[in-house]
């Protein structure tokens, strides 16, 4: 009569619990900071409509706007994650600053809260450098 149990035994079952456990504890910090670098993408493809409504201004006045209302362009990204503002107009540059909307997740993403990019008759200069 010797009887076989099916099944899994408790030090099994815990084992295989801690095992998850360390792999979330690994996994989680980089996939949060995935999910932040691919939010950047929002600021990116806002800078870059900034940047074309502001030209399309240009053609009609004789300087840039320092109103994103102005040349047609939401103050805030399409997804929401940042705010735009642009600063320094002239003639022949402007400043476009997509800052990260205080109170959401992407304000945790360290020294990339501010992206911003600078036209100049010279070309355009992207800061920081790191977050481009």
């Amino acid at each position: 009569m010797n009887r076989q149990e099916k099944g899994f035994t408790l030090i099994e079952l815990l084992i295989v619990v801690a095992i998850v456990g360390v792999l979330a504890v690994i996994a989680y910090p980089s996939y949060n900071n995935y999910v932040l670098e691919s939010r950047r993408a929002d600021a990116y493809t806002a800078i870059l409509k900034v940047q074309l409504a502001q030209e399309n201004w240009r053609v009609s006045n004789s300087t840039y706007s320092n109103s994103v209302s102005d040349i047609g362009v939401s103050s805030t990204s399409e997804e929401g994650w940042y705010e735009l503002k642009i600063e320094d107009a002239s003639t022949t540059n402007y400043t476009v600053t997509a800052k990260a909307v205080t109170g959401k997740e992407q304000a945790g993403d360290t020294g990339c809260t501010s992206i911003i990019m600078t036209v100049t008759t010279s070309g355009e200069a992207k800061t920081p450098t790191a977050c481009w």
